[in-house]
């Protein structure tokens, strides 16, 4: 969420420009990984240039699929369809960022005002979670919901706006709504932020867009701790925030530039680059194959070859 400015230049003889357009351009820094996830001619498509600071895109499937997502300073939450383009959904939406959906089907939202993890039940948006050991969280961040329907976020402290921070550090929790039970999972992060499950759930991948601007992958233990934490990969422009992982483990991840792509092993394979630093992504559309991106005042579309892991 914080913004992050482009810092360091692209070395052009080390990347390989697949397709440019005026939306944005697709390079590839392993060809052959690359033919893998996008297919020729794949261009950049844009949604909407005209916001204020976008984030949290979730998508809804089903016939009428559509995309819900976020825009923090203007305090609501915006819908995108491709039959209508992008409507207003929630408003206001207490400076909601990331969202995310429960197993069944319901909006779950990280809210910056509210610091708190609300849940829309019912026909109205209730506190899900807001706070630990009798302290308000500080502006809970991203969230994802494991298939198990624990609940899992990142809270630093962007979002505060001048309001006392209670908690003595910036942590990533875990919430089991069977037990209403908060538990501390990682506590060794500088702005813990994008999180994202592997398509087995064995392994939680964590963005830190702190001072360290890199990602760590964990073991997820069966009694819902993590260990075995160790470096995944470091983004070489701007810093990571929302990231997601296909069906085959790789890693995308909003950065500087856009979006940056990652094997499994962390080698980076890709990038999405776009008018704007990207803030989140998520994988959507009727067949799961493309990718959205909100970035800064835009929201971004590009066609996949791959699904997303599901969360």
């Amino acid at each position: 969420m914080k913004k992050l400015s482009v810092f360091m230049s692209i070395v052009l003889c080390c990347v390989l420009t697949i397709r440019v357009c005026a939306e944005g351009e697709l390079q590839a820094v392993d060809k052959a990984e690359f033919d893998k996830i996008f297919a020729p001619q794949t261009s950049v498509t844009t949604l909407s240039d005209d916001l204020q600071f976008t984030e949290g895109p979730v998508w809804y499937a089903g016939k009428n699929g559509y995309l819900v997502f976020s825009d923090i300073p203007a305090n609501k939450l915006f819908k995108w369809h491709p039959d209508s383009g992008v409507t207003v959904y929630r408003d206001p939406s207490n400076n909601a960022n990331g969202n995310t959906t429960d197993l069944e089907g319901r909006l779950v939202t990280c809210e910056h005002g509210g610091r708190r993890i609300a849940i829309a039940k019912n026909g109205s948006i209730e506190t899900l979670v807001g706070s630990y050991d009798g302290k308000k969280f500080n502006s809970p961040n991203d969230v994802v919901v494991k298939s198990d329907g624990t609940v899992w976020f990142s809270d630093p402290d962007y979002g505060l706006a001048g309001r006392q921070k209670e908690q003595v550090g910036n942590f990533v929790y875990r919430f089991d709504p069977a037990g209403g039970k908060v538990t501390v999972v990682a506590r060794d992060f500088d702005k813990p932020n994008g999180l994202s499950f592997s398509p087995s759930e064995k392994r939680l991948y964590i963005a830190d867009s702190g001072g360290p601007r890199h990602i760590r992958v964990f073991d997820v233990n069966s009694d819902g701790t993590l260990s075995n934490g160790k470096l995944f990969a470091t983004i070489d422009l701007g810093g990571p925030d929302g990231i997601r992982c296909d069906a085959d483990e790789r890693i995308w991840s909003s950065s500087g530039d856009g979006a940056q792509v990652f094997d499994s092993n962390g080698k980076l394979i890709a990038r999405v680059k776009l008018p704007q630093a990207g803030a989140n992504l998520c994988f959507g559309g009727l067949e799961g194959r493309t990718l959205f991106v909100t970035a800064r005042t835009g929201l971004y579309a590009v066609p996949t070859k791959v699904q997303g892991a599901g969360r």
